[in-house]
């Protein structure tokens, strides 16, 4: 049996909309300045770690910054984007030299992966919410695990659709023995860290995960083993 791979977690860098303290979610907005610095600064950081696989969300910022982290990987490798067969770019994009599949390393994009959504908040600044809404009742949306903002999703209904999909399509990677690379926002990821570090909802809310930080995680046979980089 092939011994287990390791996963790698990364949140984007700082976003544009995360530099001005607004609501995010699902709304589709690119890295900050800081935020690309964020993402190169945790490249470097697992530059010597061998990549078989990435998977991330639909959203441009998590897109930025796994583009940007691989800039920096030791093995040059050059991650492109799988695209659905049926679609004219799946069908379009093959590639028809093994040559220069041995120097790629595919990258599977999917909404399961995407930041929870926030529903009527998007959009709309965060200090300003808390001072018509009042500081607790912001604090309950963005942070308790199964209380949800006006029309969006809780924690609870964000790791309802992101693990199933972790569990069904990433992990077989690893049990394969593949290095799997992630990377995608503060809450899909919160779901995942609540699993491989067997968490509670109480536990789970008081997680912070920092944009651009990679954390790494061992998997064998079932197990997860958090590592330092």
């Amino acid at each position: 049996m092939a011994k287990g791979g390791k996963l790698i977690l990364m949140r984007h860098g700082e976003s544009l909309w995360n530099k001005l303290n607004i609501f995010t979610g699902w709304v589709d907005v690119p890295l900050s300045e800081k935020g690309i610095e964020e993402a190169s600064n945790g490249g470097e950081k697992i530059k010597e770690i061998p990549i078989d696989v990435i998977f991330t969300s639909t959203l441009v910022r998590a897109h930025m910054t796994l583009f940007i982290a691989m800039l920096k990987h030791s093995s040059a490798k050059v991650p492109v984007v799988q695209h659905p067969e049926g679609e004219r770019q799946g069908e379009w994009g093959n590639i028809f030299s093994e040559e220069s599949k041995e120097t790629t390393i595919p990258v599977f994009m999917s909404w399961h992966l995407n930041e929870r959504m926030y529903g009527e908040l998007q959009g709309k600044n965060k200090a300003e919410m808390a001072e018509k809404f009042g500081k607790d009742q912001v604090q309950i949306w963005r942070r308790s695990f199964d209380v949800s903002p006006p029309k969006g999703e809780s924690l609870k209904m964000t790791s309802e659709r992101t693990l199933p999909y972790f569990e069904e399509k990433i992990v077989p990677y690893l049990k394969e023995g593949k290095n799997v690379f992630i990377s995608a926002h503060g809450n899909s990821l919160r779901a995942i860290v609540m699993k491989l570090d067997e968490l509670s909802p109480d536990e789970v809310v008081k997680l912070e995960i920092p944009t651009g930080q990679p954390l790494v995680y061992r998997y064998d046979s079932d197990k997860w083993t958090k590592e330092e980089i």
